[in-house]
């Protein structure tokens, strides 16, 4: 265990592995909160799962701006979690990840990632004794997220879907198209391109302010020390073969309406991976939800969680958490 210190008060820091459902993988979870946070409950208890290309530590962990997201959830008090489904950051990566890209099919698609995630949901519920934990994904752990609270809704106090990925009449840009692969092989660098070009011309020089870039690829690279290609990352194809089958032929791998817990919608005004009528047409289905929030940021992508507008997200995160709505009777 390490501890870090932040402006208001010390940030316990842990990672550890888990066994995941089955025998031959293990999970990595990264947990921080505040070292004065002793007694836990399900509505202080956060458990977040990443996208498609980037693990946990990549999206929620790097300080930049003094503070990562996870800092800045655990100084409000929460006791939060991130989870890597198998072949991304310290988990378990499939044998196939150690041959050529192009000698498997794709791997680790959404149903693979909810067996994950659920079984790490249910080390941190038993872990920490609470009946319930809120639970956030973005992008595509998003569906893996909607997919895991329409069915295991007894187990979600909140639910918090940021940029999330769904059903689009337009190709979505994580498809390159061709034959997919094992895994896809993500340069941090090369990403760059395509995250400022989201962004109106003017506006990319400043979307990432000075040095978070340089931060953020050093973290993403650390993420798998064992990559074969240097400068870059590994990353399994099944969530490419997820929109192929899914999301961009009318197939929703789950249905909104059965998830009954509180939904919070979070949407960036810039993305152009999930543009906002993909996230409104999710929002519109949650119609079970007993009250549900779609919030849109002004000036920001797909990214938007390490962007120079990130408190704004933030601020939303943290606000649908904190906020106790009492049902009109």
């Amino acid at each position: 265990m390490t501890e870090n210190a932040t402006s208001s008060s010390r940030i316990v820091s842990e990672r550890r592995l888990i066994e995941g459902p089955v025998s031959d993988v293990q999970l990595q979870l990264i947990n921080k909160r505040r070292h004065d946070v002793q007694r836990f409950s399900a509505e202080r208890t956060l458990v977040m799962m990443h996208g498609a290309t980037f693990s946990s530590a990549s999206l929620f962990d790097v300080a930049v701006g003094g503070a990562s997201f996870m800092d800045v959830l655990a100084q409000a008090g929460y006791d939060v979690w991130a989870v890597d489904a198998r072949g991304y950051g310290g988990s378990s990566r499939p044998p196939e990840m150690s041959r050529a890209a192009e000698e498997g099919s794709p791997l680790v698609n959404a149903r693979t990632a909810v067996d994950d995630f659920g079984a790490a949901v249910d080390f941190i519920c038993r872990h920490r004794d609470v009946p319930r934990a809120n639970v956030l994904g973005m992008s595509w752990g998003a569906t893996v997220a909607g997919m895991f609270a329409s069915a295991a809704s007894a187990k979600l106090e909140k639910l918090i879907l940021v940029t999330p990925l769904w059903l689009s009449s337009e190709p979505l840009r994580i498809d390159a198209g061709g034959p997919l692969g094992a895994y896809r092989i993500v340069s941090p660098r090369a990403f760059e391109a395509a995250w400022r070009g989201a962004a109106p011309e003017q506006a990319r020089d400043k979307l990432i302010p000075d040095g978070w870039f340089e931060s953020w690829a050093e973290a993403t690279l650390a993420t798998d020390p064992d990559s074969p290609y240097p400068g870059a990352i590994r990353a399994p194809s099944g969530a490419v073969q997820d929109v192929r089958e899914h999301w961009t032929v009318d197939q929703p791998i789950y249905d909104p309406s059965t998830i009954n817990c509180p939904v919070l919608v979070l949407s960036a005004e810039w993305d152009v991976d999930v543009r906002f009528d993909v996230a409104h047409d999710l929002f519109v289905r949650l119609v079970s939800a007993p009250y549900k929030r779609l919030v849109e940021i002004g000036q920001g992508t797909h990214m938007i969680l390490m962007e120079r507008n990130r408190r704004q997200a933030f601020d939303a995160v943290i606000g649908f958490l904190d906020e106790r709505v009492v049902p009109a009777r």
